[in-house]
């Protein structure tokens, strides 16, 4: 898999804990999780599998199981309603070796609490520009957002990220002790296939998105283009009926999941992924692995993970000229770029950041 550092702190970067010798129990505290479909519940499910191969018992605390209402805004994401006692009492159920806290909502807020309150290392990751998405929606100022997310990432002995570029701009932000995770793909399932004259009953060439249909995704910037053939957007999302209602000529498929998704992915010419805002981009690998160039604006996800790799997609801050390069692109290439990632690597690297959070938050309070 590839791992590229960023020029910040290689030294920390690279230090390893060992495992103990006690078999290994982590808790991964999530506000993330079914039903929702996001790059945030599909990396920790990967990674859980992974983990439970190399013989770590993991402990799930997510909103199943509590009451919750839905998030202003975006009703697809509940909230959790759930007192300090009950969380403090599922943690202290688990009896972890570790705490992995994944998400700034409800639940990573009294996991963290109670992690401070009770001298426990733990680690954390940031998975979603939380300041960008809030103030899209919510008249709050970036800089209190911010504040906020260095106040909690800042609590714990390691932060994870998927990029080296978002690194760099997380350490402008005054966020400390970041630690690299990459992503990985299912390369059995995502994977070329024959290509259709007419996938969808659409004319080529298909130029494809998918993902949540959400005011962060930036779609208007993919739908508004001039381009040939056909426009097809993959997923679901509070943004989708007046989508529709404003592209009429764009063929919206819905959600698919599984083997649909995969030869979905598969008929596209060119994969296009307009977000300015995501961390990584999951869909990338996805859609690189399946054989599809990929089209993109020179961001963080798309620029880490293309940069170099000009045959396999083109990055470029005029979307429409990414997008007619890209055909041109190969198919080949792509599937080889995306052959560099693999769950069972980004999962030793995930595994490898616990360690190292729990050893040097038990260093700095003294335990042996």
């Amino acid at each position: 898999m590839l791992q590229r550092l960023s020029d910040i702190d290689h030294r920390a970067w690279a230090e390893a804990a060992p495992p103990i010798a006690t078999p290994e129990r982590l808790l991964i505290v999530s506000d993330a999780w079914h039903p929702q479909v996001n790059g945030v519940v599909r990396s920790i499910e990967n990674t859980n599998r992974e983990l439970a191969r190399i013989g770590v018992d993991v402990v799930m605390i997510t909103p199943e199981g509590f009451r919750s209402v839905p998030c202003p805004t975006y009703p697809e994401i509940r909230l959790s309603i759930a007192s300090y006692r009950k969380v403090a009492a599922r943690i202290e159920a688990a009896r972890p070796t570790y705490v992995h806290i994944a998400t700034e909502g409800p639940l990573g807020l009294t996991a963290r609490r109670w992690c401070l309150k009770n001298g426990m290392p733990f680690s954390t990751s940031y998975h979603t520009r939380f300041p960008e998405y809030v103030a899209a929606r919510l008249p709050i100022p970036q800089s209190w957002l911010y504040a906020f997310v260095r106040w909690f990432h800042n609590a714990g002995s390691g932060c994870m990220v998927a990029t080296p570029s978002l690194a760099n701009e997380l350490k402008q932000k005054g966020i400390h002790n970041l630690l690299p995770w990459s992503r990985g793909i299912d390369a059995t399932l995502f994977h070329p296939r024959p290509l259709e004259d007419n996938p969808f009953g659409l004319p080529r060439p298909i130029f494809m998105t998918v993902g949540r249909v959400a005011l962060e995704k930036n779609l208007p910037a993919f739908l508004d283009l001039d381009l040939p053939g056909s426009k097809v957007v993959v997923g679901d999302g509070p943004a989708r009926a007046e989508l529709q209602k404003l592209y009429p000529s764009v063929h919206f498929l819905g959600s698919k999941f599984g083997e649909a998704l995969a030869h979905a992915y598969s008929q596209a010419d060119v994969f296009v992924f307009p977000s300015k805002t995501d961390t990584f981009g999951n869909a990338i690998l996805e859609a690189l692995a399946s054989g599809v160039p990929v089209a993109a604006y020179p961001v963080t996800g798309p620029a880490d993970i293309l940069g170099g790799n000009d045959a396999a997609g083109v990055v470029d801050v005029d979307l429409a000229k990414a997008c007619r390069a890209a055909l041109s692109s190969s198919r080949q290439a792509a599937r080889a770029l995306a052959l560099n990632y693999s769950w069972e690597a980004a999962t030793n690297q995930f595994i490898g950041n616990v360690r190292l959070a729990n050893h040097r938050g038990r260093m700095l309070v003294g335990d042996p």
